[in-house]
């Protein structure tokens, strides 16, 4: 049975874009023509051409009845349910006779046709709910040929009008080699709690403030609690694979004494020099604890093994043996390599993610930092009693901000216009954020347009290309602006759960990354 508030969230109406209000007078424009490197225009011959389409209103367009598939794409993110209910909502507002068909266990239900018919009372059960659980996740990839015509097949037999992807880069850059075969719409939507997939035209990814959030409340739990014991250094490691950018927002929010973003790429001496040094000063103003945060990516960023990984990377894609692998290291890296805690040097050498690559996400960034910090110290005659955490899971299914559950309608609801609109090879990208729901702007982008070539398992591949922190953003300067005041300051800021009901401050706050712009 649902806690009293889950089913007090059912209740709650988003607020959406008055352009969104009445599907029946909206419509899409296109733009001026994208340019597209040559390379990226070879892959995508049907469209490569697709433009930029922004939306406007004009007289009363007539209804046609869709059939509309949809699936989730790789690890949850709160709102992806809100994106059903405005997807729904949107089309049976555009013809009643709709249908919406949720495939199950994301992609692979596609290749499979393992689908449910999406009811009325099935989208009343997950409004404003957290997780994926209505029809599932995988993070299945869908690249041979066999693949891609099983994928046909379903369209075929579900008499499919448009395939709504909700995922993050590598999903959406499925959606773009999609669209190429299927002769339906193909629209994506941006999710990933990480933050990264961004661009001029998509401020944030959705699940990222919700995350944010989640994750900001523990950290100020525990600021609270290590400020008073006064006894412990606290590391903890944040979600993002391949960005900052968590890190940076759950600084902003919570303050705490030290915060490494990987975007700087500083070298692990002196991060480990910066961390000793700041233990050693506390402990001069007689303060024997803290709160130290790191990205989940951060081990990319060091420069020194963000060339032994790559390294490690093109060898193993090889499939030498990994002692092979080892031998043909220079020395200089053969020396890094077995100067790391033994547990990290096996998980360079065999845990692989589905790419060929190191499973970065399973490297204990924390304890590894931890332990040379210890030596460092230990040249001090310093003794710490320190503690590790890692905070994932714990903000990718909770129940979506405001901020979410508003933003996710809307892009469920402008996915339904896209699919009448007969759109394809477009992400769809809602700006001004920061700003009421009714003010957003929206268009649609070819996803072509955010791609590069990017090594994966030894081979170069057009990906959707990973939004890093900009070391210019108003966001991060606020950040080296007062970073140095946290250092020996207890500055600690506890923003609490997230809040549903009460005053728009407290309730509506968009995440300071776009706030700050």
């Amino acid at each position: 049975m649902d806690s009293p508030l889950q089913q007090a969230r059912l209740a709650y109406k988003p607020q959406v874009p008055a352009i969104l209000e009445n599907l029946s007078e909206a419509i899409l424009v296109p733009n001026a023509p994208t340019g597209l490197e040559e390379a990226i225009v070879k892959l995508f011959p049907k469209t490569h051409s697709v433009r930029k389409l922004s939306i406007q209103k004009e007289g009363t367009q007539p209804g046609r009845k869709l059939t509309v598939g949809v699936f989730f794409s790789g690890g949850p993110a709160a709102g992806g349910h809100n994106v059903l209910s405005g997807l729904f909502d949107g089309i049976k507002q555009i013809h009643p006779d709709s249908n919406l068909i949720g495939f199950l266990d994301g992609p692979k239900g596609l290749i499979e046709n393992k689908r449910k018919i999406l009811e009325k009372s099935d989208i009343d059960a997950v409004r404003n709910q957290g997780g994926f659980d209505l029809i599932g996740s995988s993070r299945v990839k869908i690249e041979s040929k066999e693949q891609f015509e099983a994928a046909a097949k379903t369209v075929r037999e579900n008499s499919l009008d448009a395939l709504v992807v909700i995922g993050g880069d590598d999903s959406n850059t499925n959606a773009a080699f999609l669209a190429e075969v299927l002769p339906i719409s193909v629209i994506g939507v941006p999710k990933t709690i990480d933050g990264d997939l961004r661009s001029q035209e998509i401020e944030i990814s959705f699940g990222f403030d919700s995350a944010c959030k989640t994750y900001a409340e523990m950290i100020g739990n525990i600021e609270k609690d290590t400020l008073s014991t006064k006894k412990y250094y606290h590391f903890i490691k944040l979600m993002g694979r391949s960005a900052s950018h968590i890190a940076l927002e759950c600084a902003l929010l919570t303050q705490p004494n030290l915060t490494l973003i990987g975007e700087e790429k500083q070298p692990l001496t002196k991060i480990v020099a910066e961390i000793v040094d700041l233990i050693v000063q506390r402990k001069k103003t007689g303060k024997e604890y803290g709160v130290i945060l790191l990205p989940e990516g951060l081990i990319e960023f060091i420069p020194e093994i963000r060339d032994l990984i790559s390294l490690l990377n093109q060898l193993l894609a090889k499939e030498p043996k990994p002692e092979e692998a080892i031998s043909q290291l220079n020395e200089e890296n053969r020396t890094l390599f077995f100067s790391l805690p033994e547990k990290i040097q096996k998980q360079l050498l065999f845990e692989r993610d589905p790419h060929g690559n190191i499973q970065v996400s399973k490297i204990e960034t924390e304890k590894f930092l931890l332990e040379l910090v210890e030596r460092g110290l230990k040249e001090k005659n310093i003794k710490i009693n320190a503690a590790v955490h890692f905070f994932g899971y714990e903000g990718r299914s909770c129940l979506p901000s405001n901020f979410d559950a508003n933003y996710c309608y809307a892009l469920g609801l402008f996915a339904a216009l896209a699919a009448r609109e007969k759109a394809t090879g477009v992400i769809l990208a809602i700006k001004n954020l920061s700003l009421p729901p009714q003010e957003w702007d929206l268009a649609a982008i070819p996803i072509s347009s955010l791609m590069h070539f990017e090594m994966r398992s030894g081979k170069e591949k057009a990906v959707i290309a990973k939004a890093l922190v900009d070391l210019q953003s108003p966001s991060f300067l606020r950040f080296l602006r007062d970073r140095a005041d946290w250092k020996l300051e207890d500055s600690y800021r506890m923003p609490g759960p997230i809040q549903f009901f009460g005053a728009l401050d407290l309730t509506d706050t968009a995440p300071l990354a776009i706030s700050w712009r």
